[in-house]
């Protein structure tokens, strides 16, 4: 029998120039392990998106996300895992003391400025979808990214109008 896919959400929270972004340190059998990415989880029952990412901007930072705009879908294909669909947000508005940088089990936070995210070591699928987000696309994408067993990003499309292959 099948497993069935992982719903998520990730949010990339902006503030003067840099995105918080989690470097994934912390937990041995973890997907994301080495990797840096957004702020984000998995669903809870009931949860619609949006209240899916601001329980879970809460819980792994401690900001109160008191708007969010929506980026786009990823879809994460793997070679020998359940797909995953995430919901991608990014955030302005959020309530918290910014000077200070939360702590997380699952990893190291670090406010990196705009320029320099491209340098951390990310998911090449990630790599698109930032680039989309620093150009501030104003229409939301759909990514569809397929990965092999060895975690390398072998196809990626964009699906939001009409297919295009971007690699």
């Amino acid at each position: 029998m099948k497993a069935l896919p992982l719903i998520t959400t990730h949010c990339y929270l902006e503030h003067d120039g840099k995105f918080l972004m989690l470097h994934r340190v912390s937990k041995k059998d973890d997907v994301n392990r080495g990797k840096w990415i957004g702020v984000g989880g998995k669903f809870e029952e009931g949860e619609a998106p949006e209240e899916c990412i601001r329980r879970e901007v809460m819980e792994e930072t401690g900001f109160e996300l008191r708007s969010a705009k929506f980026r786009g879908t990823l879809t994460f294909i793997y070679d020998d895992k359940p797909p995953e669909y995430i919901f991608t947000y990014t955030s302005i508005d959020f309530v918290g003391d910014d000077t200070v940088t939360p702590e997380c089990d699952e990893g190291i936070f670090r406010w990196v400025n705009k320029e320099d995210l491209m340098s951390l070591e990310l998911w090449e699928g990630d790599r698109i979808m930032l680039e989309y987000i620093l150009k501030d696309r104003e229409k939301p994408y759909s990514l569809k990214l397929i990965y092999n067993k060895n975690d390398e990003l072998t196809e990626a499309w964009e699906l939001s109008e009409r297919p295009v292959r971007i690699r």
